[in-house]
C-alpha cells in the first residue's frame, strides 16, 4: 500500500502564538463566508494563507471548513487537499471522513483505505456511520470483496448495522462484487427500507443480469407503497432494454407519466436507450424530437441505433447536425460499421475524423478502428494508430494490447504481434488468447501450444476462447494427438465446458487428418446436439478428401439447422465439381436459383500506401486494369516457361473449351491482386492479400511459383488462415 508523506508548510515568523487559540467571533464567520463564496483554487489558497497568518487554521473546526472546500468543491484538487490535511495538527473526525470520502470518488479509491488505517493508528476517534459508506464504496470500486467484508464486520461490531445509509452501501458493494445473494440478504434485513435501498437492489439485479428479479422487485416496491424516483425508473428501463421487452418499456413510459415522475435528461436518455435496444428507433426518434435538453449521450444513442439498423446515411446525418461533435459519437459510428461487417466504411469515418481539428482520438477510437484494420488487412492504417498511441503516451492496457496483437497478426506481421506481446507487463486472458490465435492462423501450431502452457505458468486461467484458438492451431498444423489431449482436459483440468465451437474444432482436426470414421463417431457421441458448425467442419473435410457420400449426409444435416445456408450448397457443389459430377452441380445451382440463394463472390483485397484495393474474379473496374492484365499475361507466360501446367481439377464450373478453362482459373481474384501487388509495391515489400473465401488449390500453387520466379514474399490470408509464400514454398506445407 502506498505511503504518502508531505512536508509541513512552515508558518511565517511573525505569527502570534496566542492566535492558536481562536474565538469564533465575527471575523471568523467572515472567513467562513468567504470560503463558501470561493469560485477557484487561487482564492482558496489566499484564504488558506490568511488563516495560517492569523492562527485560525489551527482550530480543528475552522481547518475542517477550509479542508472541505479543498477536497469536495467543484474546483477541488486532491493533491492540494492532501497537503492541507497533512498541515492540520489534530484533524477532527469530520475531516478524516471528508478525506476518506474524497478518495472514494477519485481514480485511486485504495487511498481511502490507506487513510482509514492511518486514522485508526493516529487519531483518537472511532469510525462512525459517516465513515463506512465511503469505505464500502471504495471497496466496491476496487472489487475487493474481502476488504468490504472486513468493513461489514466492523459495522456490526460497532453497532452500526441498523443504519440504512450504511446498509444501502453494503447492498451496492455486494452487488458490484457479483454476490447478489448476499446483497439481497442485506436488503431483506433492512427494517425500514428507503427508496435508495430499493434502487440499490434493483440496480444490482440489472447489473448482475437478473432482469426478471429487478422487475419483480419494482412491483414489490409498489406493493410497499414506496414511491419510485428517477433512479428507480432508470434501473427498470435498463432491465427492459436488456430483455428487449418493448411492450413493457412502453408501459413504463405510461407509468412515468401517470405518476408525475419528472422526465429529466438522465431518464430521457435511459428511455432512448431502451427504445433503441428494443429495436424501435421510431419511438426513440419521437422522444428525441420532444426532448428540450439533449447531451452527447442522447445524440450518440440515436446515431448508434440507426447505424446498427444499417441506416448509415441517417446515422451520419445526425452526426453532421450535432451542435458539438464529440469523440464518443464518432466512436459509436465507427464501432457500428465495424461490428456489422463494414470495415471499409469504418475506416472512411476514421479518416474523416482524422481531419477534424476539435476532436481528440481516444482508446475506444483506436480499438474499434484496429478491429476494422484487422478485417481488411489494412496494416498501414494500423501502424499509424500504433504510432499515435506512442505519441499520446497512452498506456498499453489489455484492450489496446489485444487489439494491436490481433491487427498485426491478421495483417500478416506475426513478428510485430509477438514483439508487442512480449513488451507488455500485464497480460489478461484476452491478450494471451489473441497471441495464441495469431500463432494458430500463421500455422505455428507448436508455438501456439507452447504459449498455452506458458499461460498456465503465468497463473492466467484459459477461457472458452483460448481453447477455440489453441484447438484451431492443432487443426491447421495436423497436431491430432495434441488436439485430443487438450480437448479431453478442458473440463476436468481447466473447468471449461466444451461448447459447439470446440466440438467443431475437434471434427475439423480429425477430418483434415483424414480420420473420417473417427470424426463421424465423435459427432455421434457428442453430449450436445451437433451444431451447424460441426456439420460444416465435417463437410469441409469431405471436400479435402473428396468423400461425396459423407458430404451429402453432412450437407443435409447442416441445411436442416440452417435452411438458408448457401455456403453448404456451394461447398457440396464444389465437391461434386472436383469429382466430375457435373449433373449434380447443375442440379444444386438450379436449386439455389429457385430458392433465391446466391454464392458469396470471391473477393481479394490488397492495401497499398494506406488505400485498400478490392478485386473480384475477372474484375476490370480498377483504374490500372490494363496494366494489371498485362502483368497477369506476363506471369502466365513465365509460369508456362517454367513448366507449370494449370490444374483444371480446381475449376468449379463446367467449361467445354480447354483454353477457356485455363483463362477462368487465371482470372481468380487473388491472382489479380498479386499482379497489382507486383506493379504497385516496392520489390523489398511483402505483398499482403486478404481473401474472403478459402484460397483455391491452383491459386495456391501459382502463388508459390510467383514467390520464386519474382523473388517476392507473398502473404495471403484466406477465410481460415495465413499462407506465407517465399522461395517457392508455403508456410502451410500444403496442409490446409
Amino acid at each position: 500500500m502506498e505511503t504518502l508523506s508531505t512536508p509541513l508548510v512552515s508558518l511565517p515568523s511573525q505569527t502570534n502564538p496566542e492566535s492558536r487559540t481562536v474565538k469564533n467571533d465575527g471575523r471568523n464567520r467572515l472567513v467562513f463566508s468567504l470560503i463558501d463564496q470561493c469560485t477557484n483554487r487561487r482564492q482558496l489558497k489566499q484564504i488558506h494563507a490568511h488563516m495560517l497568518r492569523t492562527g485560525l487554521f489551527f482550530d480543528a473546526y475552522s481547518a475542517s471548513k477550509l479542508f472541505t472546500a479543498c477536497a469536495l468543491s467543484s474546483f477541488s484538487s486532491l493533491e492540494y487537499a492532501r497537503k492541507v490535511f497533512d498541515e492540520i495538527p489534530e484533524p477532527n473526525l469530520y475531516t478524516w471522513n471528508t478525506l476518506i470520502r474524497a478518495y472514494s470518488w477519485s481514480p485511486k479509491p485504495i487511498e481511502s483505505v490507506e487513510i482509514f488505517l492511518r486514522m485508526l493508528c493516529e487519531s483518537p476517534y472511532f469510525p462512525n456511520k459517516f465513515t463506512f459508506p465511503f469505505l464500502i464504496k471504495a471497496a466496491a470500486e476496487l472489487s475487493r470483496s474481502r476488504v468490504g467484508q472486513v468493513f461489514h464486520g466492523m459495522v456490526v461490531k460497532l453497532s452500526l448495522g441498523d443504519d440504512v445509509f450504511v446498509l444501502n452501501s453494503l447492498i451496492h458493494f455486494y452487488a458490484s462484487c457479483g454476490d447478489l445473494d448476499f446483497a439481497y440478504q442485506v436488503f431483506v434485513r433492512i427494517g425500514e427500507k428507503d427508496v435508495v435501498s430499493w434502487n440499490s437492489m434493483i440496480s444490482g439485479f440489472v447489473q448482475g443480469g437478473c432482469f426478471d428479479k429487478a422487475l419483480e422487485l419494482f412491483r414489490g416496491m409498489e406493493a410497499e407503497n414506496v414511491k419510485p424516483n428517477v433512479v428507480t425508473m432508470v434501473g427498470v428501463l435498463s432491465a427492459c432494454a436488456k430483455m428487449k421487452d418493448l411492450e413493457f418499456g412502453r408501459w413504463v413510459r405510461s407509468y412515468i407519466e401517470q405518476n408525475g415522475i419528472k422526465m429529466d435528461l438522465t431518464l430521457s436518455n435511459a428511455m432512448l436507450d431502451m427504445y433503441v435496444k428494443c429495436g424501435s428507433v421510431e419511438d426513440a426518434k419521437i422522444l428525441f424530437d420532444r426532448m428540450e435538453e439533449k447531451d452527447i449521450v442522447s445524440w450518440t444513442t440515436m446515431i448508434d441505433g440507426y447505424a446498427k439498423l444499417g441506416e448509415y446515411d441517417v446515422a451520419k446525418s445526425f452526426l453532421d447536425v450535432m451542435p458539438t461533435q464529440e469523440i464518443a459519437t464518432w466512436n459509436a459510428l465507427i464501432s457500428a460499421y465495424d461490428q456489422n461487417g463494414k470495415p471499409q466504411e469504418a475506416l472512411a469515418i476514421f479518416h474523416e475524423l482524422q481531419l477534424s481539428e476539435n476532436v481528440n482520438l481516444d482508446e475506444l477510437t483506436f480499438v474499434s478502428t484496429l478491429s476494422s484494420c484487422a478485417q481488411l488487412g489494412a496494416m498501414d492504417v494500423g501502424e499509424w494508430i500504433h504510432e499515435n498511441i506512442k505519441k499520446q503516451r497512452m498506456k498499453l492496457n489489455c484492450h489496446l494490447t489485444t487489439s494491436l496483437i490481433d491487427m498485426y497478426s491478421k495483417c500478416g506481421n506475426l513478428e510485430k504481434a509477438l514483439e508487442i506481446f512480449n513488451s507488455v507487463e500485464r497480460r489478461d486472458v484476452f491478450v494471451w488468447s489473441a497471441m495464441i490465435a495469431g500463432l494458430a492462423m500463421h500455422g505455428r501450431g507448436r508455438a501456439a501450444i507452447d504459449l498455452f502452457f506458458r499461460m498456465q505458468e503465468a497463473k492466467v486461467k484459459p477461457n472458452a476462447v483460448t481453447f477455440t484458438n489453441v484447438l484451431c492451431a492443432c487443426s491447421h498444423t495436423g497436431l491430432v494427438e495434441e488436439g485430443r489431449m487438450l480437448f479431453n482436459q478442458m473440463e476436468p483440468v481447466y473447468g471449461v465446458v466444451p461448447g459447439a465451437k470446440h466440438y467443431a474444432c475437434m471434427v475439423d482436426i480429425l477430418g483434415r487428418a483424414g480420420l473420417m470414421e473417427e470424426a463421424v463417431e465423435f459427432i455421434e457421441k457428442m453430449p450436445i446436439t451437433p451444431s451447424a458448425s460441426v456439420w460444416g467442419a465435417l463437410l469441409g473435410a469431405c471436400k479435402i478428401h473428396e468423400n461425396v457420400e459423407l458430404a451429402e449426409q453432412a450437407c443435409s444435416r447442416l441445411l436442416e439447422l440452417e435452411p438458408e445456408n448457401h455456403g453448404a450448397l456451394v461447398l457440396l457443389s464444389n465437391i461434386y465439381a472436383k469429382t466430375g459430377k457435373w449433373d449434380n452441380v447443375s442440379e444444386l445451382r438450379k436449386r439455389m436459383r429457385v430458392s433465391g440463394l446466391q454464392k458469396e463472390p470471391g473477393c481479394s483485397s490488397i492495401e497499398v500506401n494506406g488505400t485498400t484495393h478490392k478485386f473480384l474474379a475477372g474484375d476490370n473496374s480498377h483504374p490500372l486494369s490494363k496494366e494489371i492484365y498485362s502483368k497477369l499475361d506476363e506471369i502466365v507466360a513465365k509460369l508456362k516457361s517454367s513448366g507449370y501446367v494449370t490444374n483444371k481439377s480446381h475449376l468449379l464450373q463446367l467449361i467445354d473449351e480447354e483454353n477457356m478453362k485455363e483463362q477462368a482459373l487465371n482470372l481468380h481474384s487473388e491472382k489479380l491482386a498479386i499482379a497489382f501487388g507486383l506493379i504497385s509495391t516496392n520489390p523489398s515489400q511483402p505483398i499482403r492479400i486478404v481473401k474472403n473465401l478459402r484460397v483455391c488449390g491452383d491459386c495456391h500453387s501459382v502463388a508459390k511459383l510467383i514467390s520464386k520466379l519474382y523473388d517476392r514474399e507473398i502473404l495471403l490470408r484466406d477465410r481460415y488462415r495465413f499462407h506465407h509464400f517465399s522461395g517457392g514454398y508455403c508456410s502451410c506445407m500444403d496442409y490446409w
